[in-house]
């Protein structure tokens, strides 16, 4: 009888010590150390997706397009050369002009038919403007919707490192379940183990065994539920970061305490004003509100005449060698006076956007605030749905325990255990959504505020 009673002793120390490994802050085995390819940390992840997923190259590319505009608009103050060069041979029918030519008596009259004549001209003309209120506007404007684009630039970098950072809490959140049901399987295991060492010393009927192996098989197969959800999720955050879902990454952090920090403010008074100056949807439209009033000015100065000199010098003659030097030199001022009330128009079409533009920002102002408000009440909850989920954590590994010490006592039959394990399945689901939780509401505090970029 000593044999088989130290069998189920035996089994019950293994089981201990796997039971233990369900704790908190006990990291997890993976194959990463054996991987080629180093696993990607979170911040990295963050970084990656902020300056290199094709959202962002796109967004960059229409930066450079605003500051070829702003070039074109510079254009209009810049001065401007052109040359040019003729040669002709040229004939000339008399009759064409309609005019008689008096003939005097005995002469001959002219043929209608005169030349060729040769002409031959080269110049070189440019012109600078002087004073040109109207194109200094627009080129500001330019200017300001230059700002606009590197804002709207920044707002989809933020964008994309927000969706590459929760991309990779699902990732994380995903390996934590499968590392959970992994554990499940492994005491599922154990308790077969001891169920069987029951039966054979008689102690515990052949129904216990039956139910420890029904466990074993719904443990298993939730574990591979949960590994191919995990590879899912990898290949998704493979797909937000922009590189190959072939070769997904391997995560390097887990769902810890401080994972999803960053630099916002730890005042909760201090975080409105610091998301206020720093969102950039505020800054580009802020830039667009300047440009429209830039632009309103710019029309409004149409209305001012412009000057610009002008220069011509060149060579002209029938022949090139018995050509000479020309040139012409001056200044040129337009005054548009009435262009049929078009510029009206269009000025009542400016401060029409001003307006647009207006409610708009009012309107992100309030976005902003509901949002930080959210991401605040998130985190605090989270916080707090911690706390008991790491609690009843705990409860739930203490009545595995005891749960186990009944059966092995013989006070119990197994029915305890596999409560207590599903009690304690349970358990480990919600502090992993507890932590996922926590992470999500850092992650949208981020962005909320502006600084996504600095998740780490």
């Amino acid at each position: 009888m000593g044999p088989i009673v130290s069998e189920p002793r035996r089994a019950s120390a293994i089981f201990a010590v796997l039971a233990l490994a369900l704790a908190p802050g006990i990291a997890r085995a993976t194959g990463a150390a054996a991987s080629a390819v180093a696993p990607l940390r979170f911040g990295d992840a963050v970084k990656s997706a902020a300056q290199s997923t094709p959202a962002v190259v796109v967004a960059s590319d229409r930066v450079a397009e605003a500051q070829a505009r702003v070039g074109q608009a510079r254009a209009a103050l810049l001065p401007t050369i052109g040359g040019s060069a003729l040669s002709t041979e040229r004939t000339f029918n008399l009759e064409s002009f309609g005019i008689e030519f008096p003939v005097p008596p005995g002469a001959t009259p002219l043929p209608a038919l005169q030349g060729p004549v040769g002409l031959v001209d080269a110049r070189v003309k440019a012109t600078q403007t002087l004073l040109d209120i109207s194109s200094i506007r627009h080129t500001r404007a330019a200017g300001h919707d230059l700002r606009a684009s590197a804002s709207d630039r920044d707002q989809v970098a933020e964008q994309a490192a927000r969706a590459a950072a929760l991309a990779y809490l699902r990732a994380a959140r995903a390996q934590a379940v499968a590392d959970a049901r992994a554990s499940d399987a492994r005491i599922a295991r154990v308790l077969l183990t001891l169920a069987a060492a029951q039966r054979r010393a008689g102690i515990a009927p052949s129904i216990d065994e039956t139910r420890a192996r029904t466990a074993v098989a719904t443990a298993l197969g939730e574990s591979l539920i949960a590994v191919n959800e995990a590879s899912l999720a990898r290949i998704d955050l493979a797909r937000t970061l922009g590189i190959s879902p072939a070769a997904p990454p391997l995560l390097a952090d887990t769902l810890s305490d401080d994972l999803g920090a960053s630099t916002v403010p730890s005042d909760a008074g201090a975080i409105l004003p610091f998301a206020l100056h720093h969102r950039p949807e505020l800054a580009a439209e802020e830039a667009r509100l300047a440009k429209v009033n830039a632009e309103h000015a710019a029309i409004s100065s149409e209305r001012i005449p412009r000057l610009d000199a002008v220069a011509d010098w060149g060579v002209s003659g029938q022949q090139w060698a018995d050509a000479f030097t020309t040139y012409e030199y001056g200044l040129a001022l337009s005054w548009p006076l009435f262009d049929g009330l078009r510029r009206e128009s269009r000025l009542s079409e400016q401060a029409a956007k001003q307006r647009e533009s207006e409610v708009r920002r009012h309107d992100l102002a309030d976005q902003v605030e509901a949002e930080v408000q959210g991401a605040l009440l998130d985190l605090a909850s989270g916080s707090e749905r911690l706390v008991i989920a790491e609690q009843r954590l705990s409860l739930a590994l203490q009545e595995l325990l005891e749960a186990r010490d009944r059966f092995v006592n013989g006070v119990a039959g197994n029915i305890e255990i596999i409560t207590a394990q599903a009690s304690l399945v349970r358990a480990r689901d919600a502090e992993i959504e507890a932590r996922f939780t926590v992470a999500s509401a850092r992650v949208a505090l981020a962005g909320a505020a502006g600084v996504a970029q600095s998740l780490h």
